[in-house]
């Protein structure tokens, strides 16, 4: 497979938990289609018809990349070296370690214990590999998946994994996750059965996408049924401490709000699995949270804490100057991020009735010039995510094609959408001055049109009023990073006779209001997936629209409804890729989103003591997978006074 076809294809493994940040295989599934994996080895009856196929791991939409008898990954460093701390920061607060309840604000990194039956990899796109088992077996019609455990697995209590631990957290998960993921998911198994102490089968109803049934079984993080038992832990509730689990860190120290530790479990079961050699090479992991940015960095340029990855773009532009960069002890590296694009935007809150005119909506979008806010503020580094997969094959462009034509002309046959969206080009936003943050004249009467079309009159005073009331925008922010942003924003809508203000608070505030809905406008990222499935529920479905940590703008269209299952039915990259082109061109005519910017980069500093492999997989920077601490450059750090 070529760099190419690996940008065009790569896999994300997004979760839909109500902290962005949290990564596990469980939510999302992990994206498997139907395809039989290479090596496996297939039993048939007489009939000639499939009767089961054994495999080491399953594909989707191609062969898998490595064999059963892989030594280690290909881009890890095998003799990594083992030893020594990397530390990094948080913005804001914490005050729970289960990152699967709404409940609380989990710390970051709360999911590193975790383990599940399958794993991935950074390098082979739609693959899925047996971990905590050596073997799964499937029919041709995946109506089921049997998983043959590892004997050897191990809790940090010392404790064996069996069985009933995977039924038991499967049915955790199903009973007590957040609403959105049960909401969707709920009706998708038949049966869980423990055949023996180190076996268990997964028969799959004929609601469950095919796509997504292997990563549904095999994506759920295993916990101690007997650590559930004895302690009452509830998954929906915050917890002081990690859940009972089997991986390679454990909660080491914390104090609420200012610091957590991980430290690397001696005894880890899997320290010579082959898909963990070269990995895991940290003795400990130490987050330093700060309610301040500017303090945060500050931290960092005195050596407070070790590792940085960049979101500011004017810091990384312009304050990456001092003394530890200049005398050599920082490095300053810059990445590609080879995933789909986050989307970062300003979203609506459509369960209030003035933001679902489309035609208000438009105006107030028109007043963002991204144009001038990336060239002033971000120095030019930013892109604009016009589709909700920036920068990739599944973006919508020009007009619809013929397999798109065939998705949308129903729709609009029953008036779920206007036939212009047969012949217009994809939505995009209107490119603007970068040296004025205020909007064209032209833009201006434009957004001042589409008001007066809605019945937004301007009054005397200048304030645009419908039956009386004023029209108000209620922008929501905790992070102080975003007023330079926000606030020129304000003035442009106030200039066009909207009564429009930037509220920032606290974080732990600011997740409980936009849980209620009580904004009019938020900040959300839109993290897609190369090989999109049953999460597109949880984004962007009516289903989803009262409840989730996704659907922000509680967004409801039929339309898109009628798409989504399309797209999880795609059998074929061909088939999904003409799909998601049909979903994306109708999520952008709908307007709910105001497209700020995405980076196609990861821009790291660190000091100058850790390394990573020279091959670098391209979906993911993998810091506390596989890079390394160099023992020798961290005492030449302490004896130059570099670090504390």
């Amino acid at each position: 497979m070529t760099a190419d076809d690996r940008r065009r294809h790569p896999h994300s493994r997004a979760v839909a938990l109500e902290h962005p940040r949290a990564q596990s295989g469980w939510i999302l599934g992990l994206g498997l289609s139907a395809v039989v994996a290479l090596g496996a080895a297939t039993m048939v009856r007489a009939d000639g018809h499939s009767e089961a196929i054994v495999s080491h791991g399953y594909s989707s939409f191609g062969e898998l990349k490595y064999d059963a008898d892989i030594t280690h990954l290909d881009y890890v460093h095998p003799d990594a070296p083992k030893g020594g701390e990397i530390s990094t920061w948080a913005l804001g607060n914490f005050n729970s370690f289960n990152p699967y309840a709404r409940a609380g604000r989990a710390a970051s990194l709360a999911s590193i214990g975790s383990e599940a039956l399958l794993t991935s990899t950074l390098d082979d796109p739609y693959g899925a590999y047996c971990f905590i088992c050596t073997e799964m077996e499937y029919d041709e019609e995946l109506s089921y998946v049997t998983f043959t455990l590892r004997e050897d697995v191990k809790f940090w209590d010392g404790t064996g994994v069996t069985a009933d631990d995977v039924e038991f957290s499967f049915n955790l998960i199903l009973e007590q996750a957040i609403p959105e993921y049960r909401t969707v998911r709920a009706t998708w198994i038949d049966t869980v059965e423990v055949l023996s102490p180190y076996k268990i089968k997964f028969t799959f109803t004929d609601d469950a996408p095919k796509r997504d049934r292997m990563g549904f079984a095999g994506g759920t993080p295993v916990w101690s049924k007997a650590w559930f038992e004895e302690t009452g832990a509830r998954l929906d509730e915050s917890t002081t401490g990690l859940f009972m689990s089997t991986g390679p860190y454990m909660l080491d120290e914390y104090e609420f709000n200012r610091q957590v530790i991980y430290k690397r479990n001696p005894d880890y079961w899997g320290n010579d699995h082959p898909f963990n050699v070269g990995k895991n090479n940290f003795d400990a992991i130490r987050i330093e949270y700060f309610s301040d940015r500017s303090a945060a960095f500050e931290a960092f340029k005195a050596g407070e804490y070790t590792f940085r990855a960049e979101s500011d773009a004017k810091d990384w532009a312009v304050n990456y100057d001092f003394p530890g960069v200049r005398d050599g002890h920082v490095k300053l590296e810059t990445l590609p991020d080879g995933n789909v694009g986050q989307a970062l935007s300003f979203v609506f809150n459509l369960d209030r009735e003035k933001w679902q005119d489309p035609r208000t909506r438009e105006a107030v979008s028109l007043m963002f010039n991204f144009e001038w806010t990336n060239a002033k503020l971000f120095d030019g580094l930013f892109a604009r995510p016009v589709s909700f997969w920036p920068n990739t094959p599944l973006a919508a462009t020009g007009a619809p094609d013929e397999g798109e034509l065939a998705i949308l002309e129903p729709l609009v046959a029953e008036g779920l959408l206007p036939e212009s969206i047969l012949t217009e080009e994809a939505y995009v936003p209107v490119v603007q001055d970068p040296e004025r943050a205020k909007p064209s004249r032209r833009v201006f009467r434009q957004a001042g049109a589409l008001l007066d079309e809605a019945g937004w009159i301007a009054g005397d005073d200048g304030i645009r009023r419908k039956d009386g009331e004023p029209l108000t925008i209620n922008i929501i922010q905790f992070n102080p990073l975003y007023d330079r942003v926000i606030n020129p924003y304000v003035e442009n809508l106030k200039s066009i006779g909207i009564d429009a203000g930037l509220e920032r608070m606290e974080s732990a505030q600011y997740v409980e209001r936009r849980r209620a809905g009580e904004f009019d406008m938020t900040n959300q990222g839109f993290q897609m997936g190369f090989e999109p499935g049953t999460v597109l529920f949880q984004w962007f479905h009516s289903a989803t629209a009262d409840n989730s940590s996704r659907n922000l703008m509680r967004l409801r269209n039929e339309a898109v409804d009628r798409i989504i299952p399309q797209v999880i039915e795609a059998d074929t990259l061909e088939d999904l890729e003409t799909r998601v082109h049909a979903l994306d061109r109708v999520l952008r005519h709908v307007g709910f989103s105001i497209p700020q910017w995405y980076n196609k980069d990861f821009w790291l500093a660190y000091y100058d003591q850790y390394r990573h492999p020279e091959n670098m997989p391209e979906l993911g920077v993998g810091l506390y997978d596989f890079w390394w601490y160099d023992a020798e450059a961290g005492e030449q750090l302490r004896a130059a006074g570099a670090l504390r």
